[in-house]
């Protein structure tokens, strides 16, 4: 079973739950069994009842909570600016850097010693970027 979070951090929709119904599900538990040959994506209920399992859902949709509240509380760190006019912050022994690019007009990022090769419309989309390679780094 995979836990995501439905809801892009920069979008408010909430998916249906498959099981009951409820319109308001943010965190989507995807629930996969064999013999039924298709996935259903749940809210955390529906997925200790699917599952029979009432401890591990719960806990991987609070692990998904905590970090989406991490991610909002990234996006309001106060960066700074450098003499090129560029955001950068020093933290968890990291340098990191968020530019334009010349030729593109868009943001990039930069972490410690590496340029990123994908580009962002927004700086605040470029600040999750950051955030996720971040997280992935952990």
């Amino acid at each position: 079973m995979t836990v995501i979070d439905g809801q892009p951090e920069w979008e408010t929709d909430y998916e249906t739950c498959m099981m009951c119904g409820n319109e308001k599900i943010r965190y989507v538990h995807i629930v996969e069994h064999a013999e039924v040959g298709e996935e259903s994506r749940v809210g955390c209920s529906c997925a200790e009842k699917m599952t029979n399992d009432y401890l591990n859902p719960e806990r991987r949709e609070r692990e998904l909570r905590n970090k989406a509240n991490r991610r909002v509380n990234w996006t309001k760190k106060d960066w700074k600016w450098s003499k090129n006019g560029n955001h950068f912050l020093n933290i968890e022994e990291h340098h990191l850097l968020i530019y334009r690019d010349k030729e593109t007009n868009k943001y990039k990022v930069k972490i410690d010693e590496t340029f990123g090769m994908k580009t962002s419309d927004t700086l605040e989309k470029a600040k999750i970027a950051v955030f996720n390679e971040i997280e992935y780094l952990k």
